[in-house]
């Protein structure tokens, strides 16, 4: 990637109307760097990818280049992760009862005033079911972040941002601690007042606002019902495939929720959407290895910006470069479980589950 800045240039190879082409030799990037560092006078920072060193270019926002190396970094990591994954056996994960909820869920669909989506807020695009938008259609919808307690303070507000460019209103909540519940409840009835009064000028009553809570398996649909009736009247566990039957809960006289199974493609074809729910307990344990998964994820966890290999050492106390994850599993069997690399590979994943690496996103906003 070339960048040009008032007359200065960063590519692999300069051209002939580059500040320094004809006096400094461009040995790489650090040397260039090193160059440019002692001719331009500035407070501001470019940090070269790539490179330690930093170059100082007047009138540059540091935290604009900074945000450009992030965004960097992580469509580097989508694109290994899609190598990664080539030799791996595709996770495939579709339980008998979500063919029979699907077909019910777009019948209940029509009845409905407002869609709220959950998502996974550590996953928000690989939780996303590639057929809601046709399914939805011109009806109102919300989406929900849930688990915000589980990512950054960065990770969100680029999430925030990201949909709000699209139009769409999304409330991050905690269905554990019940945080954004009611604010959902009261976005949710102010989207369908007008249903009333479209009612009100054909002279019937008023009835209840209809909303469908829809969404991935085990993003958390049903402890958010719960948290919003501020009762248990949804069964809901920690795991994928707990709800199984579609059903109309009541909350108060004003709204009416239905509680829905997760639903999933039959077949993933987004096989690198695959790994990151299985890596988030997203999808049944049956549909993948755990080893691969746990492999997968050390080698992501070394390549994410704000993490490295540095948590990996932190916890675990095992040197890593983050280029082999199997080597790392291997390892971490050999010290603590007698070889077993199973239970290794299921620590790994407890860990990430746990935040015992922080709290963080395996996603960032599509650039």
């Amino acid at each position: 990637m070339a960048v040009q800045i008032s007359g200065v240039c960063f590519p692999n190879s300069l051209p002939n109307n580059c500040l320094w082409k004809h006096h400094h030799p461009f040995n790489g990037r650090r040397s260039l760097a090193a160059s440019a560092s002692t001719h331009l006078q500035s407070s501001s920072t470019i940090q070269i990818v790539g490179g330690s060193s930093s170059l100082y270019i007047h009138g540059t926002d540091s935290s604009i280049l900074d945000s450009r190396k992030v965004e960097d970094d992580w469509f580097d990591l989508d694109k290994d992760l899609h190598h990664w994954i080539k030799a791996l056996r595709p996770v495939q994960w579709y339980p008998g009862h979500i063919a029979k909820t699907e077909r019910e869920l777009k019948e209940q669909l029509k009845l409905m005033d407002v869609v709220v989506e959950v998502r996974d807020a550590r996953i928000p695009m690989s939780t996303s079911h590639p057929q809601m938008d046709l399914w939805i259609g011109n009806r109102k919808r919300i989406i929900v972040l849930n688990r915000e307690d589980m990512i950054s303070t960065p990770d969100r507000n680029a999430w925030a941002a990201y949909f709000a460019k699209q139009g769409i209103r999304v409330v991050f909540s905690n269905g554990q601690l019940g945080m954004g519940s009611m604010k959902l409840g009261r976005l949710a009835k102010s989207l369908a007042d007008d249903v009333n009064v479209k009612r009100r000028a054909r002279g019937l009553l008023p009835r209840a606002v209809r909303a469908g809570i829809v969404g991935y398996p085990n993003v958390g649909k049903s402890s958010l019902i719960n948290r919003l009736l501020k009762r248990r009247m949804c069964p809901a566990a920690p795991r994928p495939g707990v709800t199984r039957q579609l059903r109309w809960v009541k909350f108060g006289k004003d709204l009416e929720l239905l509680d829905s199974p997760g639903i999933i493609p039959m077949r993933i074809s987004d096989q690198s959407a695959a790994i990151k729910l299985a890596i988030c307990d997203d999808i049944g344990e049956r549909s993948y290895d755990v080893t691969d998964i746990a492999a997968i994820l050390v080698q992501m966890l070394a390549r994410i910006p704000s993490i490295g290999t540095k948590a990996l050492y932190h916890r675990y106390r095992i040197e890593t470069d983050g280029q082999s994850g199997q080597i790392f599993v291997h390892k971490l069997a050999l010290k603590l479980f007698s070889g077993d690399v199973h239970q290794a590979s299921f620590r790994i994943l407890t860990d990430f589950r746990k935040g015992k690496f922080g709290w963080f996103s395996l996603e960032r906003p599509p650039r």
